[in-house]
């Protein structure tokens, strides 16, 4: 019999994963938006998340959450952090006991500082949980593109069962047992990203870029040990490979925050004109916070967040960084 596999969230990662999985599963994606569902239907495109795509006729649409959970065997989830616990509680009572959980969300919980699969198991307890990651763009994997994510579960038999639905010619899964690597990889590399587009903003050239990114990574990759997460792990896809592509792509929804901010316009400015969620600009808070509490140094994070909640320029942010004192490359800072 066919997997049943729900996907919710109807934004550009959750069409472009729904359409993936269809080919191996009876696939079903929830959205908000009746309009959205429509189109999904009739066209298979979702023209204002993912222009010029084309979705799987298999796929499925539907506004019904509680029907579209009611019978899955697989929920995959693409909501924003900040929706994530509200959508887990409204779902809590329709999804059947042991249904596996995979989160597609990079980012993290204001107030709790939660990952999304620890609001899973609180919300929803004993069942299988996971996240899938790495440097995925949407409309590059829709467009037929070839890309590479890691699939990380605690569980080992559920990763080897799921990993073939997602898994497809063009989209290579490679699997890890490190949650919580990966996920904090997924997370932490978007505050980065928007520091490589504030110097891109600016006109700042490669030699800037790759040193936000390099010692971006250094710090992400220093909290995320300091979380739990494994040091191979930030190395691989869900680290370096995610940050090189959000940091790099014009299709990086942080790093497209970063430019607007380094040519000098106002972070609600920027927010106000987008459609989809810059999940960095909510998460720089959390990882300042989180930088304090596990006693890391994360200059580069430091800054964005002067930028994006304390009103500093992008110019202060750069000159803050470059004040930072500097010693062996081993070292924080």
């Amino acid at each position: 019999m066919k997997l049943r596999a729900s996907v919710l969230g109807g934004g550009s990662w959750g069409c472009t994963v729904a359409s993936l999985i269809s080919s191996h599963a009876h696939t079903t994606l929830w959205a908000r938006d009746a309009a959205t569902v429509n189109e999904i239907n009739t066209r298979h495109t979702n023209e204002k998340y993912l222009p010029g795509g084309a979705l799987r006729v298999k796929l499925k649409a539907s506004t019904q959450l509680d029907s579209v959970v009611g019978d899955a065997d697989l929920i995959v989830v693409g909501i924003p952090s900040s929706s994530f616990r509200r959508i887990m509680e409204q779902v809590q009572n329709h999804i059947r006991p042991w249904v596996p959980i995979v989160s597609l969300t990079k980012g993290l919980e204001p107030g709790t500082h939660f990952r999304m699969t620890e609001i899973v198991n609180e919300v929803l307890p004993n069942h299988p949980v996971g996240v899938l990651t790495g440097p995925n763009l949407a409309r590059e994997i829709i467009a037929g593109q070839a890309a590479a994510s890691v699939l990380a579960m605690n569980q080992e038999g559920a990763l080897t069962q799921l990993r073939s639905v997602f898994q497809s010619a063009m989209f290579r899964v490679y699997t890890s047992t490190d949650v919580v690597g990966c996920e904090l990889g997924g997370a932490l590399k978007n505050v980065i990203a928007i520091a490589a587009g504030m110097g891109d903003g600016m006109g700042a050239g490669d030699n800037t870029k790759a040193g936000v990114i390099t010692r971006g990574l250094a710090e992400l990759t220093r909290l995320g040990i300091a979380m739990g997460g494994r040091p191979e792990t930030f190395a691989g896809l869900a680290g370096m490979g995610d940050l090189l592509a959000t940091c790099s792509s014009k299709l990086s929804r942080n790093h497209t925050v970063g430019v607007e901010l380094g040519k000098g316009r106002a972070i609600k400015d920027i927010i106000s004109e987008m459609n989809m969620v810059a999940e960095g600009v909510k998460s720089s808070q959390v990882v300042v916070d989180l930088a304090a509490q596990y006693k890391i140094d994360m200059p580069i994070a430091h800054a964005v967040f002067g930028v994006v909640h304390k009103r500093k320029t992008a110019k202060q942010a750069f000159r803050s960084i470059l004040r930072t004192q500097s010693g062996s490359e081993a070292d924080p800072g």
